[in-house]
Formats: structure tokens, sequence, C-alpha cells
């Protein structure tokens, strides 16, 4: 028998050009899948980039609302602290008689059994309005009383500034 030559070549050339054809269509996609991979990292490290941003951005807002805390604290404590040393001082003047806590009196009151005239006198500033003096012990109460309040005033504003700072950031 004898080979047909021509046939034989024929399919050598079909072959080889089906092997070349496989192997260009493999690096074809070998190189689109290298364009996919290299687009993915692309994307990937955008994404990173900007997580990145939206984290600095977000520790800096908490950095700067912890400054504004801190600085309001500071506020806080020094106005608690003046008016502490206020109402001390205070304190210390009633106790050594330097000052002394009066109430006015209604002259016109005449229910009370005390008739006294309204009229001004030389030495009056007052328009000859009636005062009396309170007993030390009941202005240590009193001004213990304000103290409390004007500790629970200031403690009320700096409660509502740390709000209002919570809601504006």
């Amino acid at each position: 028998m004898a080979v047909p030559w021509r046939a034989v070549g024929a399919l050598a050339l079909v072959l080889v050009s089906a092997g070349s054809t496989w192997q260009f269509q493999d690096w074809r996609y070998g190189s689109q899948l290298a364009d996919q991979a290299r687009l993915h990292g692309d994307t990937l490290n955008q994404l990173t980039l900007a997580a990145v941003a939206a984290q600095q951005a977000e520790q800096d807002k908490r950095l700067a609302l912890e400054q504004s805390l801190a600085t309001s604290e500071q506020a806080h404590y020094r106005k608690m602290a003046d008016a502490q040393r206020d109402q001390d001082r205070l304190r210390d003047r009633l106790a050594t008689a330097d000052v002394r806590l009066s109430v006015l009196l209604d002259a016109t009151d005449v229910a009370n059994g005390c008739n006294v005239s309204a009229s001004t006198g030389a030495g009056g500033v007052d328009h000859g309005t009636l005062r009396a003096r309170l007993d030390p012990a009941h202005a240590q109460r009193i001004i213990a009383i304000t103290d409390k309040g004007d500790r629970g005033l200031i403690a009320l504003q700096a409660c509502q500034s740390y709000i209002r700072a919570l809601i504006v950031r």
C-alpha cells in the first residue's frame, strides 16, 4: 500500500495551522486574563485608596470633635471652679460678718402687725424700704442652695453645649 504523501502533507499542514491557531487563541486568552487581572488590581487599589481617605476623614472629624469637647470640658470646669470660688468667698464674707444678707419687707402690710412708715430717710438709698437681716445660719443655707443651683445651671449649659457639638458634627 502506498502512502499518499499529499494527504499526509495536507493533514500535517492542517494540524500545524490548527496548533498555531490554538496557541494564538491561548496567548490571546492569557493576554485577556492578564488585562482583567490588571484592571481588577487597579480597581482594588482605587477602592483601597478611597477607603483610606474616608477613614482619614473620619479620624480627622473624630479628632476635631475630641478637641472641641476637651475645650468645652475645660471651659465647663473653669466655670465650675469660678462659681465654687465665688461661693466660697461669699460664704467666708458671711461668716466674718463682712457682708449680711437681708430681705425687703413690705412696709404697707399691716396684717403682720408692723406699722412702719415708708417715708424716705435722709441716709437711706432704698427710698425708705425696710430691710430685715437674716440669721447667719440661714444665710449660709441660702448660699448653699444657690451654690447647688449655680452648679446645676453650669452643668446643664455644659450638657447643652455637648449635644449641640454632636448635632453639628
